[in-house]
């Protein structure tokens, strides 16, 4: 039985330019036929922009189709009458938890939608407790949503589907800002609520992982249909999802090198066990080894930022008290790329709240080459112009109605004007990649990856000596992510930017940090340097965390007698080695 089906599926809305007083018909959707049957579960990939989550908002009846057929459960979702209907036969749940999230407790907010579709009080109580312990919130169902990490708001909000029992979830990026464990959790909850109940999901994703435990993937590309099949099917055709500005699963794009060059490997592998498998029924060449180049060690240079025996407490002496940060101690140098990463919740973005004076800690204090940054409240603009903070969501610091305009304001509040604010303003933008065409545009009309853009370059303009950037390249498509990281070592290795990355993403940060902070529980538990790091797998799992996924197979690898190191991060140095490793 199909539960969505939709024929020649459109969908149409109007731009305005206000400026040149002109109007522009966007398609976003060109005509989609797309089937989902009742109980199965469906990835939809697509890059940012491509339509992927205009579809999810037609079969949740958040938007009214302009074109075609759609029918949710057989009922057509082109009639208003049928909409409250197919919105409780439908959940959805956003990428940013902030838009769904409306109670001050989250057990009420949990609540809210069983509340509203009319449920006996007695099954509500029973499936906010279900829905809290299959996100693993139960400790916070008396916590206010606000004091919240953002992985643990996303958390919240999935509950508060899951608690209405939804014959489909359709889930937009629900796992974009949670630490691994946590998208481990989710996507265990989500898997066992389409095997043993039976849900029927809709799983929008960047995570190719993720998409590999799909029954089905449909690709959509600028509002059309793209490809669909089997996560076999579809991410064995690697170039393909690369001019798609995809991407597909590391152990996949692996053996995809490996059968290259040796076609006794299958170039369709999903996942680790079955690659080891594979690996270990082919054998390896007698007596290989292989001894990795040991990059040079920095020239450790002075401090630029210190941190001493910090303590952070939201709530302080009320029912909501929370110790964020405690007794936190830590020495960046200059010139220096950090990676930041921790479980949701463990204190990353309170601590980087810290570093420009946002917040102001208990106990303790932050120190700018020597000065404490909050002894002196008329220097706090001239800190925040050296430390520069780009936020989690891009959003919330874009305001102005160009992107010109919106580059300039830092600077212009400094002080700067005339062609130097002109000159600042035209080098910060070329230096992300966005030229002149840009400049008179809107931000608000941008993709979340050009909005991260925006909000770097903006901070670029203030000549900052320190970056913090807290997940920039959350919710990106493959080639956004890229695009964002590429940005960030530019300004690392041209310009001598301090920079310090907070990201979920273990594969980024073995790429591209030189030490890395573990926090956990509002402490930090680890701060040395990448390999250190990531050779204690067991205890990163631990703390919520993982290891890369190159590093996770050639630890296997070792474990089984191969001589390899464990400490290998990128797919192409993973496929050199297995291709010299194995037999042909």
């Amino acid at each position: 039985m199909d539960f969505i089906r939709s024929k020649d599926l459109k969908y149409e809305y109007v731009r305005y330019d206000d400026e040149k007083d002109t109007k522009e018909v966007i398609e976003a959707l060109k005509g989609v036929d797309i089937t989902v049957k009742k109980g199965e579960f469906v990835s939809i990939l697509g890059h940012n922009g491509s339509g992927k989550s205009t579809f999810a908002k037609l079969v949740n009846g958040l938007n009214m189709l302009t074109g075609g057929t759609l029918y949710v459960k057989d009922l057509d979702a082109s009639k208003e009458e049928n909409i409250w209907d197919i919105r409780k036969s439908v959940g959805m749940v956003f990428q940013n938890p902030d838009n769904q999230i409306i109670a001050t407790v989250v057990e009420e907010d949990v609540a809210f939608g069983p509340e509203n579709i009319g449920m006996d009080p007695k099954d509500i109580v029973r499936n906010v407790d279900i829905a809290l312990k299959a996100v693993s919130m139960e400790e916070f169902r008396k916590a206010a949503p606000a004091y919240l990490s953002g992985g643990q708001k996303q958390r919240v909000a999935i509950a508060g589907i899951l608690a209405m029992k939804p014959e489909c979830i359709i889930l937009d990026e629900p796992t974009a800002m949670l630490d691994p464990l946590g998208r481990k959790e989710v996507m265990d909850t989500i898997t066992r609520l389409n095997r043993e109940e039976g849900i029927t999901i809709v799983l929008i994703t960047h995570y190719m992982e993720e998409a590999a435990l799909s029954d089905r993937i449909i690709i959509i590309n600028d509002g059309e249909i793209a490809g669909e099949g089997s996560p076999r099917d579809v991410f064995k055709n690697v170039e393909k999802m690369k001019g798609l500005h995809l991407d597909v699963p590391q152990i996949t794009e692996l053996s995809y090198l490996i059968n290259k060059e040796n076609e006794n490997f299958p170039g369709d592998m999903l996942t680790i066990d079955e690659f080891v498998k594979k690996a270990q029924e082919i054998g390896f060449n007698e007596g290989f080894s292989y001894v990795k180049k040991e990059n040079k060690e920095r020239t450790e240079t002075e401090p630029v930022l210190e941190v001493k025996n910090l303590t952070h407490i939201y709530g302080e002496e009320t029912a909501f008290e929370r110790v964020a940060l405690k007794n936190v101690s830590l020495t960046i140098n200059r010139g220096e790329f950090i990676g930041l990463i921790g479980h949701t919740g463990s204190g990353k973005s309170t601590l980087i709240q810290h570093l420009n004076a946002l917040a102001k800690g208990n106990e303790g204090g932050v120190y700018f080459k020597g000065m404490d940054i909050n002894a002196d409240k008329s220097k706090l603009k001239e800190i925040r112009q050296k430390i520069g903070l780009v936020f989690q969501y891009p959003e919330h610091q874009i305001f102005e109605s160009t992107i010109y305009d919106e580059v300039a304001f830092g600077p212009k509040n400094c002080g700067l004007e005339g062609e130097e604010l002109d000159k600042r303003i035209k080098e910060a933008l070329a230096f992300v990649g966005m030229g002149e065409e840009f400049y008179k545009k809107s931000p608000f009309d941008l993709s979340g990856g050009q909005k991260r853009r925006v909000a770097i370059a903006s901070i670029l303009a203030m000549k900052p000596e320190v970056l913090v950037l807290d997940e920039p390249m959350a919710g990106l498509d493959p080639y956004g992510r890229d695009e964002i990281l590429g940005n960030i070592k530019k300004m690392h290795h041209e310009l001598g930017i301090t920079i310090i990355l907070v990201s979920h993403s273990m594969e980024d940060i073995a790429n591209i940090a030189d030490r890395i902070i573990v926090m956990n529980k509002g402490s930090v538990a680890m701060f040395d340097t990448v390999d250190n790091v990531f050779a204690r797998a067991d205890e990163l799992t631990d703390m919520g965390l993982n290891a890369p996924q190159m590093t996770l197979l050639f630890t296997r690898l070792k474990k089984l007698g191969l001589d390899v190191p464990a400490n290998i991060y990128n797919v192409k140095e993973g496929a050199e080695i297995m291709i010299s490793a194995l037999r042909k």
